[in-house]
């Protein structure tokens, strides 16, 4: 039989190396695929893709695998950055990983693959798949602490029956000692941080490359002006740090904590104290949903969702839908619900879906 042909996602890092590796020790034709999305101010300074691109052709080299490059920066632009500033202008804080795989790592990725030839494309990710019933399920990544199918909700079954995830069932230490074993350069690298393909810069600098600051009131609930803010793009809810507010007020020195944004007022509202009751909301409602089964989940079974990538899982049930939104109702309060972010639903492992976060 002819080897299944597998395209694999090499960023550079140890984990899409190793993923590479896996897949060509179970008897794949494997190639790599190195993708550059961001060209903007693309400097050692900012941005490290010359470096992890260096760093994936060492890595093909090792393996024996040969390495292309694509370069899907218009569709990045496109696709992700455009709703990316549309989403802060809006006075909300999106997740552009989110968007981003959906958009360019598992549809023009997929897209490219599929005119090389490929059978699958495969990447790094922590997640992993199985069928049941006759469908694709996503499941939760077998290291709890790197688990990534928060950000995989919006694949569909197209996408998901022609992905692999080789390293899902693995820990992060097994897999850098898979890598330090093969002598993989890139072994020890430091996982990648900040916004997806364009990486870690001064956020509120590079913010202000694209969008008009407007400064503006810092009130408590109550309307009493307490400070000046530098423009709402600049601030997410329950963020305490860089607020420029101290004192004592109202009795109490506990730190403020931002619990609102009114974008037609240009207001930013604080309140005292972590567990302030505007912080914490027994509800939400988020629209634009996507469920991997292509079905919705049934109304009142219970459920856990996660309303940020490091939350917990908090028990929930979906109270009910309403053209296109849901609203899902918490066991517990849940604390500094961002408007923009994702609300993912699983059931145990499964990761079933989710949407944007409205209220």
């Amino acid at each position: 039989m002819k080897k299944k042909h597998v395209i694999v996602g090499m960023s550079g890092g140890v984990d899409s190396s190793v993923a590479a590796y896996l897949l060509k020790q179970q008897g794949y034709t494997v190639t790599g695929l190195f993708m550059k999305n961001w060209e903007d101010d693309d400097t050692d300074t900012y941005c490290s893709s010359r470096q992890d691109f260096l760093d994936a052709v060492s890595v093909a080299d090792i393996l024996d695998i040969p390495i292309e490059t694509v370069n899907f920066s218009d569709a990045y632009k496109d696709r992700v950055f455009s709703n990316f500033l549309a989403e802060y202008k809006a006075g909300r804080t999106p997740n552009p990983d989110v968007l981003c795989n959906a958009e360019i790592k598992f549809k023009a990725f997929l897209d490219h693959a599929y005119q090389l030839g490929a059978d699958y494309i495969a990447t790094g990710h922590y997640a992993q798949l199985r069928t049941f019933n006759g469908a694709f399920q996503l499941l939760k990544g077998e290291d709890g602490t790197k688990d990534q199918s928060y950000f995989l909700y919006r694949l569909n079954q197209k996408q998901l029956a022609r992905t692999l995830f080789p390293i899902g069932h693995l820990y992060k230490r097994e897999v850098r000692k898979i890598a330090s074993d093969l002598k993989l350069p890139n072994y020890a690298k430091k996982d990648s941080t900040g916004i997806c393909f364009i990486g870690e810069r001064p956020f509120r600098e590079f913010l202000n490359r694209y969008l008009p600051h407007e400064p503006g009131e810092i009130q408590t609930p109550e309307g009493d002006v307490v400070g000046r803010h530098l423009g709402l793009m600049y601030y997410t809810i329950g963020q305490r740090q860089g607020l420029g507010i101290g004192g004592k007020r109202g009795g109490t020195e506990d730190p403020w904590f931002v619990c609102e944004k009114k974008p037609a007022e240009n207001v930013l509202v604080v309140v005292q104290g972590h567990d302030h009751p505007s912080l914490l909301q027994p509800s939400l409602t988020a629209t634009d949903l996507t469920w991997i089964s292509g079905e919705r989940p049934h109304c009142d079974w219970v459920y856990a969702a996660k309303t940020r990538y490091r939350q917990k899982d908090a028990p929930c049930t979906i109270a009910g839908f309403s053209s296109a939104c849901c609203r899902i109702d918490f066991a517990q309060t849940q604390w500094a619900v961002t408007p923009g972010q994702s609300v993912v639903v699983y059931e145990s492992k499964v990761c079933l879906g989710g949407g944007i976060i409205v209220e």
